[in-house]
C-alpha cells in the first residue's frame, strides 16, 4: 500500500518502511509522528478513501543539509557579500498507512511459534 502525504509545502509518495527527508517537523529523534494531510492512498491498482487516515512516521534523526552558498556582486562598486545556508530537515521512517504496518514490524509483533 501506498500514499501520497503533503508536508513541508511539497508532496511525497511513502510505503510503509521507506526513509524520507523532508522540512524539519519538532520532536526528538525515536519520538513519533501523524502526518495527517494525506492527498491520495492506493494498493496495486485500486485506490482507498483518504478521510481520516493518517500515516505514521517515526523520527530517525534532525540533521542539516548541504551548505548552499550565497554571492552578491554589482561590477565595478566594490560591492560583495558572501553568505551560506544550510537548511534544517527530519529523516522519517515510516511505519505504518492507517492499519497496514511495515512488514519487519508486523512480523516483530506477531507471537513467535513454539515449536514442541
Amino acid at each position: 500500500m501506498f500514499a501520497i502525504v503533503r508536508t513541508g509545502g511539497k508532496q511525497y509518495r511513502v510505503a510503509a518502511g521507506d526513509k524520507i527527508v523532508v522540512e524539519k517537523i519538532a520532536g526528538d529523534a525515536g519520538s513519533t509522528v501523524s502526518l495527517g494531510d494525506v492527498l491520495f492512498a492506493g494498493s496495486g491498482g485500486e485506490t482507498q478513501d483518504v478521510s481520516g487516515l493518517t500515516v505514521s512516521a517515526e523520527i530517525i534523526a534532525q540533521a542539516k543539509g548541504e551548505k548552499v552558498i550565497v554571492f552578491k556582486k554589482r561590477r565595478r562598486h566594490n560591492y560583495r557579500r558572501r553568505n551560506g545556508h544550510r537548511q534544517q530537515h527530519t529523516i522519517l521512517r515510516i511505519t505504518a498507512i492507517g492499519d497496514h504496518k511495515a512488514e519487519n514490524e508486523a512480523r516483530a509483533e506477531a507471537p513467535a511459534a513454539v515449536e514442541a
